[in-house]
């Protein structure tokens, strides 16, 4: 249907997006990392990634962590989006590869570098999509990545 080519169209635009980033050093993995980042560099970041499968939706600690990053983007303009699947994330970031345990992957920032041109009209597809929930009152926005 066309609603689920829009929504594969997203996810792979976001998974452009992170890929890039991944390569070019620009992503910064964790909700206390995240959260440390964003406190030192309120404008260093372009796009927050909340990830969060069924089975952490009963984790308190993590949905508090989830509001309180929420609020923040917010309260500084940074988009912000929600996304089901996180073994597709951890396959796209490689997460298994060289690693003993692997990172928390429940957030992920986007972050600005002075050379990353990257994926900008990706980047701005996903802003846009994220603008477009924002108007139909969809606080945030999601999308599920699937296993490949």
């Amino acid at each position: 249907s066309a609603v689920q080519k829009f929504h594969d169209n997203k996810i792979q635009t976001l998974e452009h997006v992170l890929l890039t980033a991944h390569h070019q050093n620009c992503l910064t993995v964790g909700v206390y990392e995240s959260a440390k980042f964003l406190n030192e560099y309120p404008d260093g970041a372009v796009l927050c990634v909340l990830a969060l499968d069924e089975e952490d939706e009963d984790d308190a600690a993590l949905q508090i962590h989830f509001k309180l990053l929420q609020a923040f983007c917010y309260n500084n303009y940074l988009d912000i989006l929600r996304v089901t699947g996180m073994r597709r994330l951890a396959q796209l970031l490689d997460e298994t590869s060289n690693r003993n345990e692997s990172r928390d992957l429940h957030c992920i920032l986007v972050t600005v570098s002075p050379n990353a041109s990257f994926c900008s009209t990706a980047l701005q597809q996903v802003a846009r999509f994220c603008e477009e929930s924002r108007h139909r009152y969809e606080c945030l926005p999601h999308l599920e990545l699937q296993d490949r």
